[in-house]
């Protein structure tokens, strides 16, 4: 904690009130809500002009619900910087994460293998020392980095603690930002009371909002002067708990007394937050989203930036997830299904709405097709490019979306969703008129419920046991 804060923070705080005040003089008035009249079905566009491998811009929230964005249909939160990426390409409506929880989720977008693969993996999510993601396993970042990529994670990594996991060990040039699955906004107090703020794999002290600083620094990476394509992933922690928003110093205050005093429940904050606070942390992101596109707009990069922005799995306490039941945690539909919005101008059309079923290691496989890089042989990858889908039109294979957390499974086939939860029962709903998960076809569809089993099974019986 004794490095001292550079011009580059001390900095970044007026250029970003400044970059703030442009983005306040032109946010779209109109929200963007479900069934958009603007919004059409997608529908691959020629390429426009000749268009080189794209810049990537993968942006995470943290434990944000599938309808928290006034674009899925939130009635009282307002996100017209999101909402206006989707605009501006594509809206997907059922896009999956990896995973119920952080940590696994993380796991197979950046290995584009399902979490069960890897010992780090198994950990729902990680906690300790114990586990993370062995450096020698390709990544997205060291397969692109392979392929003549800069790679820069800026954020969240929750994929194992220094000495043994870091990004920089994983292919990413460049880390700035926490090893744990959360941390308080202002102190960077983690869940054990450690510091938790890097640069590299050294301390670094900012006591700013969180938020702020990475909205600084990602606004900084994409502004430079690339002489390659790179990859950033921008893994925010909003609005992951505690429920602090910017300017909550007095509520910041006292969870670092409780932490300083022993208490390993005080990040969970379970006493505290509210709706409001809720969506004033989700509003704040969308700002600061919204700050980083501003700034790649100005960087001239815009048209050949793919940006993709999802959260990391179902939302928490305060999210609005209807009509889906679950949150995080749980394999229902609440738990993994998630806003998910790709756009890149110079190949894709934008007001578009795709009903595609996907989950995050298709994401995995597309940006690495895209990018022109191949998946080790020795670790194949579990998702499906959507390359040709999203510049061609190709169909996509019918194919099954897999999931396993501790006490419950689940798999997608189509419109059809086979699941077990806690209960130890097994269920079959069909998703297009039942996305609730209310009406259990299992007594009706004995066939298609063994065949969904059998499929499940025959994954599960690949990776490792708990």
């Amino acid at each position: 904690m004794s490095t001292p804060l550079s011009r580059r923070v001390l900095g970044g705080a007026a250029a970003g009130v400044a970059a703030a005040a442009v983005l306040g003089a032109t946010a779209p008035s109109a929200q963007a809500t479900p069934n958009d009249p603007r919004e059409r079905p997608f529908r691959a566009a020629r390429p426009r002009r000749h268009s080189r491998r794209p810049n990537i811009l993968f942006i995470l929230g943290d434990d944000l619900g599938w309808a928290d964005l006034s674009s899925y249909g939130s009635p009282h939160i307002r996100t017209p910087h999101l909402d206006r990426l989707a605009r501006g390409g594509i809206r997907f409506t059922n896009a999956y994460s990896g995973s119920a929880t952080c940590s696994p989720t993380r796991f197979s977008l950046y290995t584009g293998r399902y979490p069960g693969r890897t010992k780090g993996g198994l950990a729902e999510p990680i906690a300790d020392k114990s586990a993370g993601l062995e450096p020698t396993h390709p990544t997205l970042a060291s397969l692109l980095r392979n392929s003549g990529y800069a790679t820069a994670l800026i954020g969240k990594w929750h994929c194992g603690y220094l000495p043994d996991y870091s990004p920089t060990r994983s292919g990413w040039d460049e880390f700035f930002g926490n090893f744990g699955g959360a941390l308080e906004y202002y102190s960077k107090l983690g869940l054990a009371g450690e510091y938790d703020l890097y640069e590299g794999d050294a301390e670094y002290k900012d006591l700013r909002y969180y938020t702020r600083i990475l909205t600084e620094r990602a606004s900084e990476y994409v502004s430079r002067d690339h002489d390659r394509p790179w990859l950033l992933n921008l893994n925010f922690t909003t609005p992951h708990w505690p429920w602090i928003a910017d300017g909550d110093e007095e509520a910041s205050a006292e969870i670092v007394r409780r932490i300083k005093a022993g208490d390993r429940s005080a990040l969970w904050h379970q006493d505290g937050g509210s709706i409001e606070k809720y969506k004033e942390m989700v509003e704040d992101l969308d700002r600061s989203i919204g700050q980083v596109l501003h700034a790649l707009k100005r960087s001239g990069q815009e048209q050949d930036t793919l940006v993709f922005f999802a959260s990391d799995n179902g939302g928490e306490r305060f999210s609005y997830n209807w009509p889906l039941a679950g949150n995080k945690g749980s394999l229902q539909e609440g738990g993994i299904r998630v806003p998910s919005i790709l756009r890149w101008p110079a190949r894709i059309d934008g007001g578009q709405v795709s009903d595609l079923p996907v989950f995050t290691p298709d994401w995995t496989a597309t940006l690495l097709d895209l990018a022109g890089a191949r998946a080790h042989p020795a670790y194949p990858l579990d998702g499906s490019s959507l390359a040709g889908y999203l510049l061609r039109g190709a169909e996509v294979p019918e194919r099954d979306l897999f999931w396993r957390v501790r006490g419950e499974r689940a798999l997608r086939r189509g419109d059809w969703k086979y699941y077990r939860g806690k209960s130890g029962r097994d269920q079959l709903f069909h998703l297009s008129e039942d996305a609730r998960e209310q009406a259990d076809r299992a007594p009706f569809e004995q066939t298609r419920l063994a065949e969904l089993r059998t499929a499940w099974e025959r994954i599960d019986a690949e990776l490792l046991r708990y």
